[in-house]
């Protein structure tokens, strides 16, 4: 007989970040499914916002345009109850977005390595951070910078490489049951 799985306490929302390529939207929904909770993406709400997909505000607007784009859609996000939100890997760019996400939910870091997010993104056409001569060195330079914020926030680090979706999504469940009482 399985049980059904505890959620984090009502009001309490998940907040998935990390680079790209670690998971964050696949490992979302099936957390989602698993804790009947709603599932955002912070790209696909700044996306459905503006009408138009993320490259085309990159080149709109440059990254900059993009970041306050993103900034809005994590306040809003943030504001809901009882949600999974997957956020892009530069959300944790902006101070303004790190005091949302830390303040407002839990916080699970999906770490994974470059060689990881280079299988996962190497057919995506969606990344422009990515067109690039060298998307590893770009990867390298973005987790150098990064890891520092998303370590900073983060609640739970869970490992993603090699990982079934569905073993990470059980692994969060697990660990966030630890760390709310009964």
């Amino acid at each position: 007989m399985t049980s059904e799985p505890t959620s984090p306490p009502r009001g309490r929302n998940v907040y998935l970040i990390g680079p790209m390529g670690s998971g964050k939207t696949a490992v979302g929904k099936q957390l989602a499914r698993q804790l009947h909770r709603q599932f955002y993406d912070s790209d696909a709400e700044i996306e459905h916002r503006c009408g138009v997909d993320i490259p085309y505000i990159f080149e709109k607007e440059g990254e900059a345009g993009f970041r306050d784009r993103e900034r809005e859609a994590i306040d809003a996000l943030t504001q809901l109850q009882d949600v999974i939100v997957a956020t892009g890997g530069g959300a944790v760019l902006a101070p303004q977005n790190r005091e949302y996400l830390a303040n407002r939910g839990f916080v699970v870091y999906l770490q994974t390595s470059v060689e990881q997010q280079l299988e996962r993104t190497r057919h995506g056409r969606q990344r422009p951070l990515l067109y690039t001569d060298d998307p590893e060195r770009k990867l390298r330079e973005l987790l150098t910078f990064r890891e520092p914020l998303y370590l900073s926030i983060a609640t739970v680090v869970v490992p993603t490489d090699g990982r079934q979706v569905r073993a990470v999504a059980d692994e969060i469940v697990q660990r966030l049951q630890e760390l709310t009482p009964s």
